[in-house]
C-alpha cells in the first residue's frame, strides 16, 4: 500500500473514530471568523482564519475539495499546520513558505454542524526570474547595421510586463510574446527590440525591466552598445607591370576597430603559410596573372579580404589542350585550342606541311571531312616579344578501306612468287578476301596458295603467296577485296614471269607497293 494511500486509510478511520465519540452541545455554533481571498507571493507565509466560538467537534480544512487532515493532524502537509487555541474555537490554517502548488481554493468545515465555511481562493503569485538580454553584457554592433535586443523574463505567475528603457526614456515599438508554461499557471516572456542603425550610439546603455503583481518595481538588467567596424584594407602591388621571373612586393595596409589581431595571405584560395605580416614578397611568375593574391585581416569582429591579379607578362601557357579526333568521312571535325598571355597573343591554325592559316580563333572547324583531310594539325600561339608555343593533334577520318598496290608482280616459272596490297583502313578492315578464277581465300593455306595479313602502324599488308609457279598463274586476274563498315575497295593484280634481269625471285618493296599506280574507290 502506497503511503498517500495509507494516509487516506488512517485518515478516513480517524474521522470515524471522533464522529463515533463527538456530540453535538445543543450550543448553536457560528463562524466568528471564515478565510477570504488571499493574494500572496510565492515564498510568503499565510494564515487562513477559521473560528468557531462554542464547538468542540471536529474541523476539517479542504483544498480543492479534498481534507487535509482530521482536526489539527496535518503530518501529510509538513508545510501546514493549524493554529490558534482550540478551546476558544480558533482553527486558523497556517501555511509556511507559499508555494505555486498552494493556489487553490480552501473551505474551513465544522463537521458535527454540518457547517462550512465561504470557499476561499488563495492566489499564489510567482515574481519572474531575473530578465536575461540575449548577447549582454555588451552587445558589439557593425556600423550601419541595426540593432535587435531580445530579452526574456521566464517562470512568472502572472505573465511578466516588459519594458525598454534608455536615457530614462521608456522606448516604444518592442514586440512581445507570452508562452504558458507546463504546469498551466507560470508564464514567460519574451520582447524583442529593433532599433534603426541611425538610432544608435556606441556607450549607450539599455535597460530591460521586468514587473508583475508580485514585484511591482520590477527586475531589470541591461547592455551597453558597442559599434565596431570591420578591418578597412588596402592592397598595393610594386611594380606593375612585370615580367615573369621577377621580385614583386605585396602591402596590405588595415585600419580595424577593435585593432587587427591576424593577417593571411592566400594565393588562387591557398593558404601561404610562410607569411603571417602586412607584407608579402615573391617571384612571379605566370600563375599570379590569373590566381589573386588575397589579404585577409581580421580583428574580433570579423575578417575583411581583399585580393590583386599581378599584371605579369609570360609567353603563352595552353589552358585548353585539343585532343585529336576520329570521325566519320563527310561530318565536321572541330578542334578547340585556347592558350593565355600576356600581353595579348595571337592564334594560327594550320595542318601540318601546309603554310595555309585554317583560322585564327580558338575553335577550327573542317566542315564535311575528306579522307584527304586526315593528317596532323598545328595551333600556334604568340606572345609578341615574349614567346611562341604549339601543340600538334591528329585528324583521323572513318571511311572505306583504300588499297594501294603495283597492278603487276614479278615472279619466276617454277619458283615461289608474292602479290600483296596494302590496306589503309579506318575503322581497321573487318575482312579482307583473295579472289581469283573461283577460288576465295582469306587466310591460312589452300593448295598452293597462302594469306598472310600484317597489322602496322600505317595500315594492314595483305601477302598471297604462291609455291611452284605454272604457266597458267600468269593468265590469272588476282582480286585483293577488304571491307569495313564503312563499304569496301578492291585491287586487281596480275602476275608476270620474271625476266633475267630482274631482281631475286619473289622479291617487291613495300616502298612502291605505297607509291605506284594507286587505285582508290570510295563508296
Amino acid at each position: 500500500m502506497t503511503a498517500s494511500c495509507q494516509r487516506s486509510k488512517n485518515l478516513t478511520d480517524s474521522l470515524s473514530l471522533f464522529l463515533s465519540v463527538s456530540f453535538v452541545t445543543g450550543v448553536l455554533a457560528m463562524f466568528s471568523q471564515q478565510p477570504q481571498d488571499l493574494v500572496v507571493v510565492a515564498g510568503q507565509p499565510v494564515t487562513l482564519p477559521c473560528s468557531i466560538p462554542g464547538y468542540h467537534g471536529v474541523v476539517l480544512w479542504i483544498k480543492d475539495g479534498l481534507a487535509l487532515g482530521v482536526g489539527r493532524d496535518l503530518s501529510g502537509y509538513p508545510r501546514y499546520t493549524v493554529v490558534g487555541d482550540h478551546s476558544t474555537g480558533e482553527h486558523h490554517l497556517r501555511i509556511q513558505r507559499v508555494e505555486l502548488m498552494d493556489d487553490a481554493v480552501f473551505e474551513c468545515q465544522a463537521i458535527q454542524a454540518a457547517m462550512r465555511s465561504r470557499p476561499a481562493r488563495l492566489t499564489v503569485l510567482v515574481p519572474p526570474e531575473d530578465p536575461v538580454i540575449e548577447g549582454g553584457p555588451v552587445v558589439s554592433l557593425r556600423a550601419g547595421d541595426p540593432l535587435n535586443l531580445t530579452c526574456h523574463a521566464d517562470n512568472a505567475k502572472p505573465a511578466a510586463s516588459i519594458i525598454w528603457i534608455r536615457n530614462g526614456e521608456v522606448l516604444n515599438g518592442a514586440m512581445y510574446s507570452k508562452t504558458l508554461l507546463r504546469d498551466g499557471r507560470r508564464e514567460s516572456t519574451v520582447s524583442t527590440l529593433y532599433i534603426s542603425p541611425s538610432n544608435i550610439e556606441t556607450g549607450q546603455k539599455i535597460i530591460c525591466r521586468a514587473s508583475n503583481k508580485a514585484i511591482p518595481n520590477g527586475k531589470e538588467t541591461s547592455v551597453t552598445i558597442d559599434i565596431q567596424h570591420l578591418p578597412l584594407v588596402n592592397l598595393s602591388v610594386e611594380p606593375q607591370p612585370v615580367l615573369e621571373g621577377n621580385l614583386v612586393k605585396f602591402h596590405c595596409s588595415a585600419k580595424a576597430n577593435p585593432p587587427v589581431t591576424q593577417y593571411r595571405w592566400a594565393k588562387g584560395g591557398n593558404v601561404i603559410k610562410e607569411v603571417s605580416g602586412d607584407t608579402y614578397e615573391v617571384i612571379v611568375d605566370h600563375s599570379f596573372f590569373t590566381e589573386a593574391v588575397s589579404c585577409e585581416v581580421t580583428n574580433p569582429l570579423g575578417s575583411t579580404n581583399i585580393s590583386r591579379n599581378v599584371d605579369v607578362y609570360f609567353g603563352p601557357r595552353m589552358a585548353a589542350e585539343p585532343q585529336s579526333l576520329q570521325v566519320d568521312l563527310g561530318s565536321d571535325a572541330v578542334f578547340n585550342c585556347a592558350w593565355t598571355g600576356n600581353p595579348s597573343l595571337t592564334i594560327v591554325w594550320m595542318k601540318r606541311g601546309s603554310g595555309v592559316v585554317l583560322s585564327n580563333e580558338n575553335i577550327l572547324t573542317l566542315k564535311a571531312v575528306r579522307q584527304e583531310d586526315a593528317g596532323k594539325y598545328v595551333c600556334r600561339a604568340v606572345v609578341p616579344r615574349v614567346g611562341a608555343g604549339e601543340k600538334e593533334v591528329s585528324l583521323t577520318v572513318n571511311g572505306p578501306p583504300t588499297i594501294s598496290s603495283t597492278q603487276t608482280h614479278q615472279a619466276p616459272h617454277g619458283e615461289k612468287g608474292q602479290i600483296k596490297c596494302f590496306i589503309r583502313s579506318t575503322p581497321p578492315p573487318d575482312r579482307i578476301a583473295w579472289s581469283w578464277k573461283e577460288t576465295v581465300l582469306e587466310s591460312g593455306t589452300s593448295g598452293r596458295y597462302t594469306v598472310e595479313t600484317v597489322s602496322t602502324e600505317d595500315g594492314v599488308l595483305s601477302t598471297l603467296t604462291m609455291s611452284n609457279i605454272v604457266p597458267a598463274d600468269f593468265q590469272t586476274i588476282y582480286n585483293c577485296t577488304a571491307w569495313n563498315s564503312f563499304g569496301s575497295d578492291t585491287e586487281i593484280i596480275r602476275l608476270k614471269e620474271q625476266g633475267g634481269t630482274q631482281g631475286s625471285p619473289g622479291s617487291t618493296s613495300l616502298l612502291p607497293l605505297m607509291t605506284a599506280n594507286i587505285s582508290i574507290h570510295v563508296y
